[in-house]
């Protein structure tokens, strides 16, 4: 008998016939004895209506009351995934994030798992219940309900199985694994067996949208084994995610190109080159709890600086205008534009650390097709770039072929 937790996303119960999809599924598990406890999101659509009907009201809505009436799509989905798993006499009980004791921290959108306390859900799994749990949410200390992001409820579906000490943690979804890159952009990309946690990690990180990347930190902070899987196939394997190379088998160079559409890059033009203007730029940023991911800074001979840095392309404006109102002046800038018209492009892959070549392949590969190179950052097994948003998918498919990812 093993415990394990599976996620289901919002195309997996998108109606009542998914969900009894996800029930029989459930119940066949049950049926060879194992304790299953059920992770679900909002039905498909569900959240963008209800950030919707939210805005409808107050353009910017007041980050709490926004917790307050998108956690409800998730409650509805766990209500009536425990309905349907009852129906097929299966003893089952719902949850919301608050009723597990989810706790949080107060980041109302994006708030972050501080504990969680397993005790009541150990108890009816003992009991013989199968456990549908909300995700995407938790509760704040001061007992305010809160979200986790977009694709939070991967992020409570590792946790979950890391406070349980669960045997894995299968992520359901609407593709039957991780793909050398996506297959719409890409048809002739292939699904992986396995994939190593750093170039997961990774993958998240770049863009792939199949799992959220803080559930993978969880997974590799807590050694959750995971496995991805789709909902609308009977049988198969998914793709494996592992914590260590296979050391008898050859390893790839390259596993995978991820690409992210929903970037914007910011520059800060002429501000002095002197210790601790990168912090007086981005500190007020960090402060508004605006997330940074690439950053970089070119000094000029007349002593001054150029900073650019790309952020989430839903918070250009808001970071824009901070920059505006509190660094400008302060700091002397020359001039501070935004740019929502970028990509980014990244090749990602364990490889790279016995290889060589492999950002010169890539640059030489995105040059021939006339693609320019706005930034570029590096890491031991992912370089990534920005480009002009009108080649992104361009670039993902010479890439895809120049590393020849096709192949079996």
């Amino acid at each position: 008998m093993a415990l394990i937790v599976q996620k289901y996303g919002g195309t997996s119960v998108a109606n009542p016939e998914r969900i009894r999809n996800v029930a029989r599924r459930v119940a066949r598990y049950k049926a060879m004895g194992h304790q299953v406890v059920v992770v679900v999101s909002a039905m498909s659509g569900e959240t963008n209506k209800l950030i919707g009907l939210a805005k409808e009201l107050m353009a910017e809505p007041d980050p709490r009351e926004l917790d307050m009436i998108i956690s409800t799509g998730e409650q509805v989905t766990i209500g009536l995934t425990a309905l349907a798993l009852i129906e097929l006499g299966i003893k089952a009980k719902s949850y919301t994030g608050a009723q597990v004791k989810i706790l949080t921290d107060d980041a109302f959108t994006k708030a972050r798992i501080l504990n969680i306390d397993k005790d009541k859900l150990k108890a009816d799994l003992d009991a013989g219940y199968v456990c549908v749990v909300a995700g995407f949410q938790g509760e704040d200390a001061n007992g305010n309900i809160t979200t986790l992001g977009r694709g939070g409820s991967d992020t409570t579906g590792v946790a979950l199985a890391a406070a349980l000490g669960a045997d894995e943690c299968q992520i359901y979804t609407d593709v039957d694994g991780v793909y050398t890159t996506d297959p719409r952009v890409v048809p002739e990309a292939r699904r992986l067996k396995s994939i190593t946690f750093e170039e997961m990690l990774e993958l998240a990180s770049q863009g792939s949208k199949v799992l959220q990347i803080r559930s993978v930190e969880f997974a590799g902070k807590y050694k959750v084994k995971l496995r991805v899987l789709s909902s609308f196939e009977e049988e198969g394997d998914g793709t494996l995610i592992t914590f260590e190379e296979e050391e008898n088998m050859e390893q790839p160079i390259i596993s995978g190109i991820a690409f992210n559409r929903d970037e914007a890059k910011i520059t800060v033009l002429g501000v002095p080159d002197k210790p601790g203007i990168a912090y007086q730029i981005l500190g007020p940023i960090a402060d508004a709890n605006i997330d940074v991911d690439m950053i970089i800074q070119n000094t000029g001979a007349d002593g001054t600086t150029d900073f650019t840095f790309t952020v989430h392309k839903n918070e250009m404006n808001k970071a824009l205008n901070i920059l505006r109102d509190k660094v400008q002046g302060h700091i002397g800038a020359r001039e501070i534009s935004g740019d929502d018209k970028i990509a980014k492009v990244s090749v990602v892959g364990v490889g790279m650390r016995s290889h060589v070549g492999i950002a010169s392949q890539m640059f030489r590969t995105l040059a021939e097709e006339g693609i320019n190179i706005q930034m570029i950052s590096t890491s031991e097994i992912k370089i990534a770039v920005v480009v002009d948003e009108k080649y992104l998918e361009l670039a993902v498919r010479v890439l895809h072929k120049a590393f020849e990812l096709e192949a079996a």
